[in-house]
């Protein structure tokens, strides 16, 4: 099979992980017989620095006419300490997300058997957590007018959704809790937001096309606790783009480590694959950086792809170097820790 993958490398550790993915799906694609055709291009502070724009048309084109996005990290401190920069790194992946169309962001939470005991939660709390977290990603606050008034005292954002909006990432909630548990759970804060309020009429009034499927409605405070203290009874979470931010980074830590957790960006053409963690500037250069995350987002890309054999591969080769300590320093705790480039290495070996 010949897939054609864009590769956008992006800032600070990213094109360190990206490496890595790099590494295993090709020894994935020597094994299964594909032949991937990787294309480079910029985004985020590296591509501001080059071209004076984080979301370049050229790169633009590049992911349009790709099979899929393979993606590390955006952001640089540079940016991120002048408040008054007219053009960041993360403007990049707003505007990449709504040119490609790529409304929901799929985050799904679950434990590694060789590591559940390395959480900062207790074993019988999480053990056995499997669940997705669906989040909306091209509408909402992130999206809404915003701007100063009163000689900039006073700044607003505005949190702004459409119907149709809420419907496509909740009919995909619906099809993915199809497949699981036929579980649904509906993130809001429909006792004081507008939006939520339509958020929440809105998935209600679509209930009676999926009879099969159990549909709560929580408010987003109080999902933010039972995450930590109940997270098997969750299967599939969908709310809005400020809300499902946060709760999938208070997520991933029910796995150990947020260097584990993959992530995929899906729309109605072309999807992106990327790791849950930033660009992580302190480790740029390092070779320290856990290359997991990223390796397993490239598994969630074969999945998709209905290469689903390679997807499995990747994944057993993952927990059989968690299984044995070919970890980077943020697994490591007193034992070897294993660089970057070693893990990679040594999992494109064992595939």
């Amino acid at each position: 099979m010949d897939l054609n993958i864009a590769l956008l490398a992006g800032d600070g550790i990213g094109p360190e992980v990206i490496d890595q993915a790099v590494k295993v799906c090709d020894a994935v694609a020597k094994k299964y017989d594909h032949n991937i055709k990787w294309t480079p291009a910029l985004t985020g502070a590296a591509a501001i620095e080059a071209v004076g724009e984080p979301y370049p048309d050229e790169t633009h084109e590049v992911c349009v006419n790709a099979d899929a996005v393979l993606f590390g990290a955006i952001g640089h401190p540079r940016f991120d300490n002048d408040p008054s920069a007219k053009v960041r790194p993360e403007q990049g992946l707003l505007k990449m997300r709504q040119k490609l169309g790529l409304f929901a962001n799929v985050r799904p939470t679950f434990t590694f058997p060789s590591l559940v005991d390395k959480s900062p939660l207790k074993r019988d709390r999480i053990e056995g957590t499997d669940l997705i977290i669906l989040r909306e990603l091209t509408g909402g606050v992130y999206f809404g007018e915003r701007g100063r008034k009163d000689d900039g005292n006073t700044a607003f954002d505005t949190m702004t959704y459409q119907r149709f909006e809420i419907q496509r990432l909740a009919k995909k909630g619906f099809e993915m809790a199809m497949k699981r548990s036929k579980k649904l759970c509906c993130v809001d804060k429909a006792n004081v937001l507008e939006a939520s309020r339509l958020w929440r009429e809105t998935v209600q009034a679509m209930e009676k096309d999926y009879p099969e499927v159990t549909v709560t409605y929580e408010f987003v405070d109080a999902v933010a606790m039972r995450l930590i203290q109940w997270p098997k009874g969750y299967d599939v979470i969908i709310t809005a783009n400020l809300f499902g931010d946060i709760l999938t980074d208070e997520a991933s830590v029910i796995s150990g480590s947020m260097g584990l957790m993959p992530s995929s960006s899906v729309g109605s053409t072309v999807s992106l694959y990327e790791p849950i963690h930033g660009s992580y500037p302190q480790a740029t250069g390092k070779d320290i950086a856990n290359p997991l995350a990223t390796i397993l987002s490239a598994a969630m890309m074969f999945e998709d792809m209905n290469l689903t054999q390679e997807a499995e591969n990747i994944r057993s080769v993952v927990n059989k170097a968690l299984a044995e300590g070919i970890v980077t320093e943020d697994l490591a705790e007193g034992g070897k820790a294993y660089k970057t480039s070693e893990v990679g290495d040594w999992l494109a070996k064992n595939i």
